[in-house]
């Protein structure tokens, strides 16, 4: 394949299609998503191939199945579309003149992972906006999003309900990881349970958090009672200091936590936490983004850059 032969005949038709097919599978599937005739399906599949000079497909019954070259096709083609769609985003945004203020309470496990990509999106969009950002926890947090006194709040969530007089919507889902400093006795010590993470010093967020409520459930899924020697944080920055320091135990975002043991501040312990706390929302005041432009512009910001890709 040249790839002046890529650029001259690909067409979005076809970069639609495969990344459809990575995720749907069925022919059917994909021509009823891209609202399109089944044969009509086919026919870019057979082009793309040619295109391709490979195979890009093979076939059981009625499903398809994406060869090595087709999984690797689907993969740029997905990041094709995010980019069109944030481009659109972007001059959509742009278009509005969008101005105004809006105030964000939100948990410090979730600030480093979502906020800098929203904000940068959001001030090159409308950089008239102004934005206020508070740390804190779930309930700490919430009433202030009740009385007014911020507009948004995004949070990791434990057992999702519905609250009255309230919005929400998920963001995206990360496991929570445990993590320890390089020289934690069980940092080399092999297969783990949560018996022997039990019996070490943690840092827990605070008491009264939803966070915490939901470790304790965690440790008692384990039949084992929640750990009492604990130092209470929710700072990820004064927590890495501290697991430089002594012995102790944490939890981080499945991210950093892995960008911070690719830098050899910390190590992941294979321990499996079950999905606590791994569903990101966020929650407004019913009827807010109709009042606040800026606040609906940050909401779309936020589901942007939380989209994969």
């Amino acid at each position: 394949m040249d790839a002046s032969d890529l650029h001259r005949t690909l067409t979005i038709r076809h970069i639609r299609v495969i990344a459809a097919l990575a995720e749907l599978k069925l022919v059917a599937r994909v021509a009823e998503e891209l609202n399109v005739t089944q044969p009509a399906v086919s026919k870019q599949i057979a082009e793309l191939q040619r295109i391709v000079g490979a195979p890009i497909v093979t076939r059981d019954r009625n499903r398809l199945h994406l060869t090595p070259i087709g999984l690797r096709l689907a993969e740029h083609a997905r990041q094709v579309l995010n980019q069109i769609d944030r481009a659109a985003f972007d001059i959509e945004a742009m278009a509005s003149g969008v101005t105004g203020a809006v105030s964000v309470g939100i948990v410090a496990s979730v600030a480093p992972t979502i906020m800098p990509d929203a904000l940068a999106l959001l001030k090159r969009s409308a950089p008239q906006t102004s934005v206020a950002i508070v740390e804190g926890h779930f309930n700490a947090l919430f009433p202030q999003l009740e009385s007014g006194m911020t507009d948004l709040l995004i949070a990791r969530v434990w057992q999702a309900q519905d609250l009255p007089g309230i919005e929400q919507t998920a963001l995206f889902s990360e496991p929570v990881a445990v993590v320890a400093g390089r020289d934690h006795p069980l940092a080399a010590a092999g297969p783990l349970d949560w018996a022997q993470a039990a019996d070490q010093p943690w840092i827990f967020p605070q008491a009264n958090s939803v966070a915490r409520r939901a470790i304790d459930a965690l440790f008692a899924e384990h039949g084992l009672a929640t750990p009492t020697d604990i130092i209470a944080s929710a700072s990820l920055t004064l927590n890495l200091g501290i697991m430089r320091k002594m012995p102790a135990l944490g939890l981080f975002p499945e991210g950093l936590a892995n960008a911070h043991a690719a830098r050899g501040d910390i190590v992941v312990l294979p321990l499996d936490t079950r999905g606590l706390l791994s569903e990101v929302r966020c929650f407004w005041r019913a009827g807010a983004q109709e009042a606040n432009s800026a606040l609906a512009l940050l909401l779309r910001c936020l589901e942007q850059t939380a989209a994969p890709g």
